[in-house]
């Protein structure tokens, strides 16, 4: 008797580790995180275009943000040129570093990524009418939709390029938390933008840059959330 219920605890105990959720408890304990293709095939695609809305809420407002978007931003408001090319063509220099620091399966998705939302921010307007558009409503959309896309990128190791390659190497290397590193820096593209738009637009543009900048500092903490690719 006591055989076999030993036996048959072994089998149960044998049937509940193969269990999906064991499984992937083992994988996570062996460092075996990594996403699949489809995910990150999913989150390039998803994360761009939520990251692209609130590009456009912004454009349509006449509002900045930080980053090589902010950058891209001010000078589409300045000249009237589209702000998907320009968005690309600032990113360029800074995918060398991407690739020394961050390593090419990062530099690959972060360029994908850039091309995407470049494309989807030409698209959205498109596709979305504004008939009216509160601005404040605009700033903190806008920023929200910004952090959670970008939010979705950095998990699956890629960025929109820029401060955010900067960003994200100085947290996986020093500790330091992506947010703070993007909020201090955005505040330096906000200051700027006091020279071309007007006093309550930048301010607008402050509050949205804190929405964005939180929801990354809150949530992508070093440590909390990791994947091998």
């Amino acid at each position: 008797m006591n055989t076999s219920a030993t036996q048959t605890s072994d089998a149960k105990n044998g049937a509940s580790e193969n269990t999906p959720d064991v499984k992937a408890q083992d994988a996570a304990k062996k460092g075996d995180i990594s996403h699949r293709l489809y995910e990150d095939v999913l989150a390039l695609l998803l994360g761009t275009m939520v990251v692209s809305l609130g590009v456009t809420l912004y454009s349509e407002s006449v509002l900045v943000t930080g980053s090589t978007a902010g950058a891209a931003l001010l000078i589409e408001h300045a000249t009237g040129l589209g702000f998907g090319l320009i968005f690309f063509l600032i990113n360029l220099p800074f995918y060398w570093l991407a690739y020394k620091r961050m390593g090419t399966a990062f530099t690959v998705k972060t360029f994908i990524a850039v091309g995407l939302v470049s494309v989807f921010s030409k698209l959205t307007p498109m596709m979305v009418d504004f008939t009216m558009l509160n601005p404040i409503y605009a700033a903190v959309a806008g920023g929200a939709l910004m952090g959670i896309g970008l939010l979705m990128l950095f998990r699956h190791r890629a960025g929109l390029g820029g401060i955010n390659i900067l960003a994200l190497y100085l947290q996986e290397h020093f500790g330091i938390r992506a947010g703070y590193v993007q909020l201090a820096i955005d505040m330096v593209i906000l200051v700027i933008a006091f020279l071309t738009l007007p006093f309550d637009k930048v301010l607008l543009s402050i509050l949205g840059a804190v929405v964005l900048n939180l929801i990354i500092a809150i949530n992508h903490r070093p440590g909390r959330y990791l994947a091998a690719r």
